[in-house]
């Protein structure tokens, strides 16, 4: 038996065809259960898209947490021994949600790339990331930066005291701001201007890896970087009709991330519906050795498109409570059997919109409904 597909929620639909790219690519599935220990995420709150975690006291005493992300459980649970581990994940998140501001539980999809990783790991992933969107939607975007470009001039003293403050003006896009942080360190103008060039920088590829590379010399950590992104870019440019943009300010925690970092858009939607990075200092901080690179896919966004049909049922077959049930039914079934939905009413609901209105005893059988 087939079914239709608006039998399905778009955001089930995407997650079923998510799933499939993921197997097709050697990733496996990874299970987990709906809560873990609340010090997990307290330990690592700043790493969690929200701040609402749901607690409750396990029989044993236990302090215990509906789960509100994923990444973290995979990371607890990765060997340093297993070589290359691809994970990716179906999973119900609790959280606060961005469209209602109250608690529910979010459908979420992604994938985690853990352990030795080369670039070719790297390109992976970022290209799994393009084709995951442009599974979403066609009208889509993904914008890309990498952190290294930014890392060392941020490192050093005295800027390295006012990091955090300093990449939170550069993601809201102050660049006045963060040049005004960086001064009142102390920073010297070379490298603040340094700074202010590689943060404003915002176009397509062919645009801005010139740009990157007049001010990212090979044999320095801004120009490894650079290597990284300009390969990683052409991975995503093989992907058939996703747009791609280069942008300087896409900055992240760098007590999690440190490599490359992207945010995924569709139209019609002013939020993310796909955010990744590279998260290395995060494997450290949970006692881990190698590398880490993943992305979800917030899959309750999709529910704020406007999704609406010009109808809601195909056929609203018509019928006199006198007439036989079993002739009803068999007409209804027949229908049915086309792959068409089908209500019997005795009068045309007033809160449905249908394709058709007939009775059961007028209908041709030879007369399939119209698309």
């Amino acid at each position: 038996m087939s079914f239709a597909p608006d039998l399905f929620k778009p955001e089930e639909t995407v997650a079923f065809g998510l799933r499939a790219l993921y197997r097709g690519r050697g990733y496996t599935c990874f299970k987990m259960s709906k809560f873990e220990e609340y010090d997990l995420y307290v330990r690592n709150k700043d790493f969690l898209v929200s701040e609402g975690i749901i607690t409750f006291t396990d029989t044993n005493g236990r302090l215990l947490a509906l789960k509100p992300d994923v990444t973290l459980s995979i990371v607890k649970n990765s060997r340093a021994d297993a070589g290359v581990q691809r994970w990716y994940y179906n999973e119900n998140v609790y959280r606060v949600s961005e469209s209602t501001h109250a608690y529910r539980e979010l459908l979420q999809t992604g994938l985690e790339c853990i352990g030795p990783l080369d670039r070719h790991q790297l390109c992976e992933v970022l290209s799994l990331a393009a084709e995951s969107l442009a599974l979403v939607s066609p009208d889509c975007l993904l914008t890309v930066s990498h952190l290294g470009l930014l890392s060392s001039l941020l490192a050093a003293p005295p800027l390295a005291a006012v990091k955090q403050s300093v990449l939170a003006c550069i993601g809201q896009k102050n660049l006045q701001g963060a040049a005004q942080l960086c001064r009142q360190a102390g920073a010297d103008e070379d490298r603040l201007q340094a700074l202010l060039q590689l943060a404003g920088l915002r176009g397509g590829a062919d645009e801005v890896l010139p740009a990157l590379a007049a001010v990212c010399p090979a044999g320095t950590p801004e120009g490894e970087a650079l290597a990284e992104l300009t390969d990683a870019v052409r991975a995503v440019e093989a992907v058939n009709g996703i747009a791609l943009r280069l942008d300087g300010s896409l900055v992240g925690d760098m007590r999690y991330y440190n490599g490359l970092i992207f945010q995924g858009y569709i139209k019609g939607l002013p939020a993310p519906v796909l955010s990744g990075g590279q998260y290395d200092p995060l494997l450290r901080r949970m006692g881990k050795t190698g590398r880490a690179i993943g992305f979800a896919v917030y899959l309750d966004q999709l529910e704020r498109m406007d999704h609406r049909q010009d109808f809601d049922v195909d056929t609203v077959l018509l019928y006199d409570p006198a007439d036989d049930p079993g002739a009803v039914l068999a007409v209804a079934r027949q229908l049915a059997g086309q792959g068409h939905s089908v209500l019997t009413a005795t009068r045309p609901p007033a809160h449905l919109r249908a394709r058709r209105t007939v009775s059961w005893r007028q209908w041709d059988a030879k007369e399939a409904p119209h698309e």
